[in-house]
């Protein structure tokens, strides 16, 4: 959250674990105990935070969520997310004072849809994501009362809105989707098994495309930013999810540099090849949603750069650093701030007062660095190390297919 501000986000959506549709529970995650002070931080510094109620709820959900409501309540989030009747109900009697946001699992595709939300008293509707450019852009005329955000960058589901029950059969329903367990069986690897011959296993293979059948690219719509700006959409959504500390900063950063004109659509784009992805794509947007939506040779989010560390302190001797991968002695790595990014190189490294010549993974280490363009050391307290340029060579590709 901290993070994401600093790196230029307005708002962030945080939920607890029972009522989000992401159930981790382990780290430094939102709980009802740090619930209250994560907002009340946040207001300090003029940003907002957003309530994730979106699961679709049982009974036993609703009577669980009246026990937390003065909890929320005291917490004061700027708005909720809902995306279940029952709850909407709950939030609009019981937490009057908060705004609240539909969620885009309510499959919201039709200005009709959208009045009938602003009548119930919603705030905000979040669009779908199977609406094209020209579609949102009829739904922002037709309905001028009631802010309207919609997802314009991140992970994917390959069901509509995401109201997929895959996860829920294929897990023996121990991880229910739409309750926060989602196993992304989507991103799976399969085979074909003929059932006569029970023990011979066949790859499912379009072409040279391999067996991922049911992983979707992730979506980027970075280039259409001002279109989106000029027609009048009020908030624009990252899928943030259970992402690491480095792509919720480069993502936010990215987003923003563009809305402040900071950097061109190809500059971003270029930047957004270095955090984790399978590709990109504009999926619905354009109009003409195909096969070119879905990674047929990636599963896992691939990076082009390696989140490497995490500055946490500057010292008499260089900067202390938590390491999350490898760096040698004189590497050339990149260090990036919520509004600097240079390259340096690595002159020193100490870990417990001996000099090394490697940084493992997992340590905190004392770096020195040579730097041409030292303005990222005003920042060092949010600084991030990554490598530098763009490894690897699938993603190499989709930046040449995109140019």
């Amino acid at each position: 959250m901290r993070y994401a501000f600093q790196y230029g986000a307005d708002a962030v959506y945080l939920g607890l674990v029972d009522f989000s549709l992401r159930t981790m529970r382990k780290g430094e995650i939102i709980t009802t105990d740090n619930l209250k002070s994560a907002i009340d931080e946040a207001r300090s510094i003029n940003k907002k935070v957003y309530l994730t109620l979106n699961i679709f709820a049982y009974d036993d959900d609703i009577k669980k969520l009246y026990s937390y409501i003065d909890i929320i309540r005291e917490a004061g989030p700027h708005a909720v997310i809902v995306s279940d009747f029952g709850i909407f109900n709950i939030v609009k009697k019981e937490l009057k004072n908060v705004d609240i946001h539909i969620s885009t699992q309510t499959n919201i595709l039709n200005s009709e849809a959208v009045k009938f939300w602003h009548d119930m008293g919603a705030s905000r509707v979040i669009l779908a994501r199977e609406l094209s450019f020209k579609q949102i852009e009829n739904i922002r005329k037709n309905v001028q009362d009631i802010e309207i955000e919609m997802f314009i960058h991140g992970a994917q589901c390959m069901s509509y809105s995401g109201r997929c029950l895959l996860s829920d059969y294929m897990t023996g329903y121990e991880r229910k989707a739409n309750q926060g367990g989602c196993a992304q069986p989507c991103r799976w690897s399969y085979k074909l098994l003929e059932e006569t011959r029970p023990n011979e296993y066949f790859e499912i293979i379009q072409d040279d495309k391999g067996s991922h059948i049911l992983s979707t690219k992730d979506l980027c719509l970075v280039k259409y930013l001002k279109r989106l700006t000029d027609i009048g959409i009020d908030s624009f959504k990252i899928e943030g999810r259970t992402k690491s500390l480095y792509y919720v900063s480069a993502a936010a950063k990215v987003y923003r540099m563009v809305m402040d004109n900071k950097i061109s659509v190809d500059e971003a784009y270029n930047e957004l090849l270095k955090i984790g992805n399978r590709g990109y794509t504009t999926g619905f947007f354009l109009g003409h949603n195909d096969s070119n939506s879905y990674s047929y040779d990636i599963s896992k989010g691939l990076a082009g750069a390696d989140f490497l560390g995490i500055i946490q302190n500057k010292t008499d001797t260089g900067y202390e650093i938590l390491m999350k991968n490898k760096i040698y002695l004189n590497d050339t790595v990149e260090i990036i701030t919520p509004n600097y990014q240079s390259k340096v190189k690595v002159i020193n490294i100490i870990t417990k007062k001996e000099d090394t010549t490697v940084a493992n993974t997992n340590d905190t280490v004392i770096m020195e660095f040579l730097s041409d363009n030292p303005d990222w050391e005003k920042e060092y307290n949010y600084a991030l190390i990554r490598t530098t340029g763009i490894k690897n060579e699938i993603l190499n590709k989709e930046k040449t297919l995109c140019e």
